[in-house]
């Protein structure tokens, strides 16, 4: 991945989804994504592990829980569309995947930036469980 920082969307595989989400707003991409993470039986790859958590802030900004540094550029696309419970629980379970087996998750614990990624997931797991 080119582009790195912690925050979820500072990576090129998220990017990329946002872009595919912003382009064409549909649930079907982020069951997909959230699936592929929450359903895994092995590890995680990074790029799957970084879209998991990009579709996950666009549950969070669906359910009115937006980051505070979410795209611009998404929030058109998420205005007016309607809460799903069942695909808050899908991104909770696939956050929850990247946490524990993940090559991202791997990759952040030898960062200096570990504590700050690790408080983020906590922060949108906390997102995605409000009402």
């Amino acid at each position: 991945m080119a582009t790195w920082d912690y925050h979820n969307f500072d990576n090129d595989a998220a990017a990329d989804l946002a872009e595919e989400f912003r382009s064409n707003p549909n649930e079907a991409l982020l069951y997909e994504v959230l699936a592929t993470a929450a359903e895994a039986e092995e590890e995680l790859d990074e790029e799957e592990a970084s879209q998991a958590l990009a579709a996950a802030e666009i549950v969070a900004a669906i359910h009115g829980h937006p980051t505070p540094d979410f795209l611009p550029g998404l929030t058109l696309a998420v205005n007016g569309m309607e809460a799903d419970e069942d695909l808050a629980e899908l991104a909770q379970e696939a956050v929850e995947a990247v946490l524990n087996s993940s090559a991202l998750q791997a990759r952040w614990a030898e960062s200096a930036e570990y504590e700050n990624w690790q408080q983020l997931q906590q922060e949108l797991l906390a997102r995605l469980a409000a009402e």
